[in-house]
């Protein structure tokens, strides 16, 4: 009876977790504010009188039960992990684009089920394999993956800022050269970066459109581009931000200032892509050595062993 309870337990939390997970991605779109205005619309349509009762429970469940629950979670967790700490999420989740509007509160619960979901995952593991270890080695096994079940979101928050910045770093040189292109078109710089944001779908374009409305809504250009190259975290972009301000503060031509900040770009660029390709003989060998080399030594060595056996040197160890 213990152990159906504890399995019951186990598969709950790992359900929470996925849960968790697939709110914590969800769709920018599907934000409280314009799920509540949808319905009202709809409601407006159908000649309803609008009730708040029945609006509320016309949400789905994720949205009425589990996401209120994981946030609640997630804001006591918050108030025992120190600021520092609070301050470095905020910071990496922006430098990885905000992925599904996560906060640090969202997150922390995120990281919590995530190691309840590994552990409980192990405890099954060795409830239904009936392996024959120890009980110390059963509870080292337990806390080494509830604690990396812990950092895996961690784990995969780095591979999202790694993964956007590569995107920002392979489209800066041609960015650049529109920009530069529009400039000495006879356009300002916001309108040149307006067409950069209209021309292509990517990190870059949306930093750039992000940039714009900020300007609009009557932030300084050079506050907005300073916190753009904060949001995105590459020493690429910081030159060129730094570049951009003393060239409008200093009056240089800003024309020539993003000529030579797209050539130096492109450069930069073509030294990423050497410097890949001298790695890739380096992380070729792990793969090699563990699997390629081994099944060469079966295929080759095999049919010698085998010849060895009933030879008279084979007869000799029998």
């Amino acid at each position: 009876m213990m152990t159906w309870l504890v399995i019951i337990f186990v598969v709950l939390v790992i359900g929470g977790a996925v849960a968790l997970v697939v709110i914590g991605l969800r769709n920018p779109d599907d934000i409280d504010d314009m799920a509540l205005q949808r319905r009202l619309e709809e409601f407006a349509q159908r000649g309803e009188t609008v009730d708040l009762e029945k609006i509320e429970m016309s949400q789905p469940f994720t949205e009425r039960i589990i996401y209120p629950l994981a946030r609640k979670v997630g804001d006591i967790a918050t108030r025992f992990t120190p600021q520092n700490a609070l301050n470095n999420i905020n910071m990496k989740l922006e430098l990885a684009g905000n992925p599904g509007n996560m906060d640090p509160a969202m997150f922390l619960t995120l990281q919590f089920f995530a190691a309840i979901a590994f552990g409980g995952l192990m405890v099954l593991v060795f409830i239904f394999a009936k392996i024959g270890w120890s009980v110390g080695l059963r509870l080292l096994l337990i806390l080494l993956f509830t604690i990396l079940g812990f950092y895996f979101p961690q784990l995969w928050l780095t591979s999202k800022i790694n993964r956007r910045q590569h995107e920002v770093r392979k489209a800066m040189p041609d960015a650049l050269d529109l920009l530069t292109i529009c400039v000495e078109a006879g356009l300002g710089f916001d309108a040149a970066m307006s067409k950069v944001s209209e021309k292509w779908q990517n990190e870059l374009s949306l930093s750039f459109a992000r940039v714009l409305q900020e300007i609009q809504l009557g932030k300084l250009r050079r506050d907005a581009l300073r916190d753009m190259a904060d949001r995105l975290g590459l020493p690429e972009m910081t030159s060129f931000v730094a570049a951009v301000i003393q060239s409008e503060m200093l009056g240089v031509s800003m024309a020539k200032v993003l000529r030579i900040q797209s050539e130096q770009m492109r450069v930069r660029r073509r030294q990423l892509a050497e410097e890949m390709a001298h790695k890739a003989p380096i992380k070729m060998l792990i793969p090699m050595g563990l699997l390629i080399f081994p099944s060469l030594m079966i295929v080759l060595l095999t049919p010698a062993g085998l010849r060895l056996m009933h030879s008279a040197l084979g007869a000799m160890f029998r």
